[in-house]
């Protein structure tokens, strides 16, 4: 028992130097909030312990150099007096507030050698913090006026809208900047006017164009394309999208049929136990022997099977809808397949698996209609356009 608890204590020993030897490593090469987030996990319980001395004193000068990493790299921002260094000063003063706000909650740790606490020596950067928001805040207004104005593609709004974005997050409600979003999005958005042709010479269920149609239940969520089945004349779009389907096959209704003789060796009940004399055998106890009554049981399987497939082909076509030139032609394929069993059988059931006697219990059904075909191959079809969206959506 005393060997084992000098093991674990040699193991927690070991184990304890290694994470001082990791966070100090860490601390070394100029990772300092690493370095912080290993000592806040160590100093989660029981801080004040006598193991847990190397994680405060590293925690210390974690946070010291951090502090003044920062405070270094603020003052040398604010003398380079860049409008594009704004948004590196205000998140540079987040983050040493952050920092603080972090390690405030294990306060006061004590260093027990040196007979003191911990130092840290916090600042109140709510002014800076403020007054660098609202310089960054007019500076990505300004900016993202004058890039508006010098907006020639769709790309450059999408890049405008994130700016708006960011600032709303930094001022919500900034001026009119929700008005500014609604406007950059729509420029920004690539608006593809979608028709569906049927080339075959079978009609498409009408439940099953308008769900082909119906781009809302696609689960898209592209937030810079907008598809309209139904084209408004106050819209100037940017791209056609044609699906056309060219064939429509449907095979005949057939049923297969197929005839299995099943055998096999089974127990019936129990028998008394004889020998090679035909003499009745006798257990130490005087009572007869018994043993399992194996005999060979036979059936005649018949299974019919009723099947009836559809395959649709077509394509999906993308155009310009400025210039009409053609700018990428993908094929559209689908097949649903109607595959009913059912089964009889002659003689023993005892001889069939249970898959088929169970398909013993089904009857023939009626076979679905061409129409009915048709849609259920509908789903496969949205798929696959969806699909075809997702690896074109660009």
């Amino acid at each position: 028992m005393k060997n084992l608890f000098l093991a674990i204590l040699t193991t927690v020993f070991v184990v304890s130097c290694n994470s001082v030897k990791k966070t100090t490593a860490t601390l070394n090469s100029g990772n300092y909030d690493d370095a912080i987030a290993i000592t806040l996990k160590k100093l989660q319980r029981n801080p004040d312990k006598k193991n847990k001395q190397d994680f405060v004193l590293l925690l210390e000068d974690a946070f010291a150099k951090a502090s003044a990493r920062d405070t270094d790299r603020i003052s040398l921002l604010i003398k380079e007096n860049q409008q594009s260094n704004l948004e590196e000063i205000y998140e540079t003063y987040v983050s040493l507030q952050r920092r603080q706000d972090r390690i405030r909650p294990i306060l006061p740790l004590q260093v027990i050698d040196e007979n003191r606490s911990a130092r840290f020596d916090f600042v109140n950067y709510t002014d800076k913090l403020i007054s660098s928001k609202e310089k960054l805040a007019a500076s990505l207004y300004s900016s993202s006026l004058d890039a508006i104005t010098a907006a020639s593609s769709k790309e450059d709004y999408r890049n405008i809208y994130d700016d708006l974005a960011y600032l709303n997050t930094l001022k919500p409600g900034y001026k009119d900047i929700k008005n500014m979003m609604e406007s950059v999005h729509l420029k920004g958005t690539d608006f593809v006017a979608v028709t569906l042709f049927n080339d075959s010479n079978i009609a498409l269920p009408v439940r099953l164009e308008n769900e082909l149609l119906d781009f809302s239940t696609y689960g898209l969520n592209d937030f810079w394309t907008v598809y309209h089945s139904n084209p408004l004349n106050e819209v100037s779009y940017d791209y056609n999208m044609e699906v056309a389907f060219t064939e429509i096959n449907i095979s005949p209704e057939r049923i297969k049929e197929r005839e299995v003789q099943q055998e096999k060796l089974i127990k019936d009940g129990s028998i008394v136990l004889k020998d090679e004399d035909g003499n009745v055998v006798y257990d130490e106890d005087g009572e007869k022997v018994l043993v399992d009554n194996m005999i060979t049981v036979r059936c005649t399987y018949f299974e019919f099977i009723q099947n009836k497939a559809v395959n649709v082909v077509g394509r999906v076509r993308y155009s310009d809808s400025n210039t009409n030139q053609v700018l990428q032609s993908l094929p559209l394929a689908s097949e649903f397949i109607f595959d009913h069993r059912y089964a009889t059988y002659r003689g023993d059931r005892r001889a069939l698996e249970d898959e088929l006697y169970d398909r013993t219990r089904n009857r023939a059904v009626p076979f679905p209609t061409n129409e009915q075909m048709v849609y259920d191959a509908g789903e496969d079809i949205k798929n696959r356009i969806k699909d075809i969206i997702l690896r074109n959506n660009n």
